[in-house]
This record gives C-alpha cells, structure tokens and sequence, in this order.
C-alpha cells in the first residue's frame, strides 16, 4: 500500500526546494531503485514544474542515461521515500532523444508526452498558452 504524502505527513511542509528533490530516488512500480532525479525543468511563465530529468543508471541493462520524464508520471511514496513511476524500458527506449536545446521545441514535448502517455502540461487549464 503506497503511502500518501500528505503536508502532516511530510512534517508540515508545503513547499520542497528543488534541491530536495535533486538526489530522489526514483523507484519503479516493484518497489525497486531504478534511478534519481538529476535536476527538474519548469515553466518559465507559471512557474510549474513539468518534467524531472531521471538519472536511469544502469536501468534495466541500459547504461547510464538522462531522460526528462513528465512531472505527472512520478508519485511520492512516503514509504519509499522517494518517487515512484511507471515508466517502463520500452518507454526510455522510444524517447525522443534529449539534449540541451530539444526541450525548447514543442514538436519534442509533443512526442515526449505521447510517448509516456501523458497529457501535455500546456493543455491544462493551469498553464494559459
């Protein structure tokens, strides 16, 4: 049973400095490590954060990697410590491939989310594009 992670669970706390995240473990949906958040990547205009940046080492027989996965697939597990995600090896396998300047095309976001199955950020009544 995945614990929630509500603000008295979490000691009262609302608000996490993105330091706190960088460093997380990541754990797939059997409870196993499967990597760590390197960094995270947010919205200029609104200020959300939309993708965290996972360092997959050595992840299923895949060597170390970055992949930046929608913010939306990773879930805190009070229990794990850590976030949970349901991303899967073929997912990583068929990512658009990321380097420093494709996160600012949105034909990449485009098919970053459709390949996680995950709604974009940008249709979300939050984020007035």
């Amino acid at each position: 049973m995945q614990a929630t992670a509500t603000p008295s669970a979490m000691g009262g706390k609302r608000l996490l400095s993105s330091e706190e995240v960088e460093g997380t473990n990541v754990y797939g949906t059997d409870g196993k490590k499967i990597g760590s958040i390197d960094h995270l990547m947010i919205e200029r205009v609104q200020g959300q954060v939309v993708y965290a940046v996972v360092d997959f080492g050595g992840f299923l027989g895949m060597g170390e990697s970055h992949y930046p996965v929608p913010w939306s697939t990773l879930h805190y597990d009070l229990q794990l410590d850590g976030y949970r995600t349901n991303v899967t090896k073929d997912q990583l396998k068929n990512a658009p491939e990321f380097n420093d300047g494709s996160y600012a095309d949105r034909e990449w976001e485009t098919r970053t989310h459709a390949n996680y199955g995950t709604d974009p950020y940008w249709t979300k009544p939050s984020i007035n594009r």
